[in-house]
């Protein structure tokens, strides 16, 4: 199912691993710098060899993986999970990341409808309301 070749460009890698949707998106996550191979920022051209460190950045999200596998074929998630390893340290750290992120916004509930009239007039006297 998955073509196994001596290299692989980087943008092609990234999207049979799913990183990202599309191979344009990988390119242009490569081009404004998020995704780093063995500690060098990288073209989208880059040849990708099994052993490479790969950084990528996505989001709020931060891997750092090393390519176990290569393919050129974007497959379900379980053949893209063995195409890399993610580090322990890595996983460890968006796994607290991610945590922090939903205690931030734990105590946060949207409101069940739009505020009356007098709400509102609260809400500007607050001044957290740029009301129009």
């Amino acid at each position: 199912m998955t073509e196994i070749a001596p290299s692989v460009r980087l943008d092609q890698w990234l999207w049979a691993a799913r990183f990202f949707k599309t191979r344009s998106l990988a390119k242009q996550a490569i081009e404004n710098g998020r995704v780093e191979v063995d500690a060098q920022r990288a073209k989208a051209s880059r040849a990708v060899r099994e052993g490479d460190r790969v950084d990528v950045v996505r989001g709020d999200e931060r891997f750092e993986i090393e390519v176990r596998a290569l393919s050129t074929v974007r497959s379900g998630a379980a053949i893209a999970q063995s195409l890399y390893v993610e580090t322990v340290e890595s996983r460890r750290r968006r796994e607290e990341a991610r945590a922090l992120r939903a205690a931030q916004r734990d105590g946060f509930r949207p409101p069940e409808q739009r505020p009356d009239k007098r709400a509102r007039r609260l809400l500007r006297a607050l001044g957290d309301f740029d009301a129009a």
